[in-house]
């Protein structure tokens, strides 16, 4: 048992802040992000995060996970603990497979672009040592879409 792993992924983009803010809280930036990884689903008629009232602690929806875009893999109750307009947001999302999951997302001015900070604290239930690689695998694949979206800026 491996207990809490955390792990930090950052991206310096050739993008203002307000930019890739709107990208990281639109479910379709979002996708733009996860795929062809991961997909997750939203309900009918919600395009951004912020289109549903937020209280932190509380789901704004829930969520299934889908491998490749396709395959079950789990659900998610997207859950925000703090949503920062332009700056970032905290998510603690009960979900499958996850005894605890945090993901802290910040983002920065930096010189003519924005640096991305993606923080996390989880706890897998079952194969820890395999699924605390995927997740590293899956936010390098997360970070080399944002700058392959945003372009790198170094």
């Amino acid at each position: 048992m491996l207990g809490r792993t955390t792990a930090t992924f950052s991206s310096t983009l050739a993008a203002d802040r307000e930019s890739v803010w709107l990208s990281a809280t639109s479910l379709a930036g979002l996708r733009r992000e996860m795929m062809p990884l991961l997909a997750m689903t939203a309900p009918s008629g919600i395009e951004r995060l912020t289109d549903v009232p937020m209280t932190p602690g509380r789901p704004l929806f829930h969520s299934r996970l889908l491998l490749g875009g396709l395959i079950p893999a789990g659900t998610s109750a997207l859950t925000l603990e703090s949503l920062d307009p332009g700056s970032g947001f905290v998510e603690c999302s009960p979900m499958t497979g996850m005894a605890h999951w945090r993901h802290e997302r910040r983002i920065v001015a930096h010189g003519t672009g924005c640096r991305v900070t993606d923080m996390l604290t989880f706890e897998p239930r079952f194969l820890p040592r395999l699924t605390t690689g995927l997740i590293r695998i899956f936010f390098h694949h997360r970070h080399r879409r944002l700058r392959r979206m945003f372009g790198d800026h170094a």
